[in-house]
């Protein structure tokens, strides 16, 4: 090999992160040495990898594919060194977990506390986002969606509650102000919450009662990307700006304390919780199959949910 294993291994950990800094920090690493890797591999291949700014750091073409080259054979590598782990009494190493926002926030913490107390030497570094990702490219080794088609060779576990609810609420004030909405066209006359992926997609909302689905795409003041900026529309909400709709786990609290109350409830959606999945390749590294392990032991007996055939999760809530 023409370049150093290690200068390669550092490249793509920054292509990843985003940045020197944030690599570092994923990597229990110095962001100079990152540096000075990355800067030996570009004068070793000739090109420049990474385009650098003082405010940000991106892969060049050539960098861009280069990475992602590498991602698939730096990951066997690290499956080859991990089957040490085999060897040891516990289990060692990172897992790097790619979900939702919703799922980090209302379905993830309870679990990861209780593997991470059983798993005391595993690291778990969760990256949110809230599109459909290649686990291997993005240098991930298990995720968790909800009815998204997954690849062949990809392994679906359910994880977390086996049931969840899209459920819509407003502030008292606001319902005192604009009446309550009885069926959901309604809210089309109403001042409405609304969530915006980055591609530019608005999900509508969608209700069901007694074998009638409704989708109704409303408007309103506020518009926000799903994640943490849905707190905003949370917030907004429980000042009487509109109507939000949102995970029922999400709402709760509000629902709990009175400072959010239920809109059109007979019409709530229920549909599967999420799923964890990763390729169906024989060996897992050792973090992974310990997570995968605790997962299915921590799983209530059910009937078996298949993610082929489960009704799917409305748009909004993906």
């Amino acid at each position: 090999m023409d370049a150093d294993p290690h200068d390669l291994i550092a490249f793509v950990a920054v292509v990843r992160a985003g940045g020197f800094r944030e690599a570092a920090r994923a990597n229990d690493a110095s962001a100079s040495r990152l540096s000075d890797a990355v800067r030996r591999l570009e004068t070793r291949l000739g090109v420049r990898l990474l385009n650098r700014t003082t405010r940000s750091v991106a892969p060049t073409e050539v960098g861009a594919r280069l990475a992602e080259r590498l991602a698939p054979a730096l990951g066997e590598m690290a499956a080859a060194l991990d089957v040490v782990n085999a060897y040891r009494d516990r289990p060692t190493g990172t897992l790097r977990l790619n979900v939702p926002a919703n799922v980090a926030r209302t379905v993830l913490a309870p679990i990861l506390v209780a593997f991470l107390a059983a798993y005391p030497d595993v690291r778990v570094e969760v990256v949110t986002k809230d599109s459909f990702v290649d686990l291997v490219a993005s240098g991930c080794d298990a995720g968790i969606r909800y009815d998204e088609r997954l690849e062949q060779d990809m392994v679906a576990l359910p994880i977390g509650p086996r049931s969840q609810r899209l459920v819509t609420a407003a502030a008292p004030s606001y319902l005192a102000r604009r009446g309550m909405p009885i069926h959901p066209g309604d809210l089309l006359d109403h001042a409405c919450l609304r969530v915006q992926f980055a591609g530019g997609a608005k999900p509508p909302w969608e209700y069901e009662r007694e074998g009638e689905v409704v989708r109704v795409d409303p408007t309103g003041p506020l518009l926000v990307r799903p994640g943490s900026a849905s707190d905003l529309a949370v917030q907004a909400a429980v000042g009487g700006l509109g109507i939000v709709h949102l995970f029922e786990d999400w709402l709760q609290p509000h629902f709990d304390d009175g400072t959010l109350v239920p809109v059109l409830q007979p019409w709530w959606q229920t549909f599967h919780g999420p799923f964890l999945y990763y390729p169906g390749r024989r060996h897992l590294p050792s973090p992974l199959r310990a997570f995968v392990d605790f997962v299915r032991d921590a799983r209530t007996p059910s009937e078996p949910v298949d993610p082929a055939t489960s009704p799917p999760a409305p748009a909004a809530g993906r």
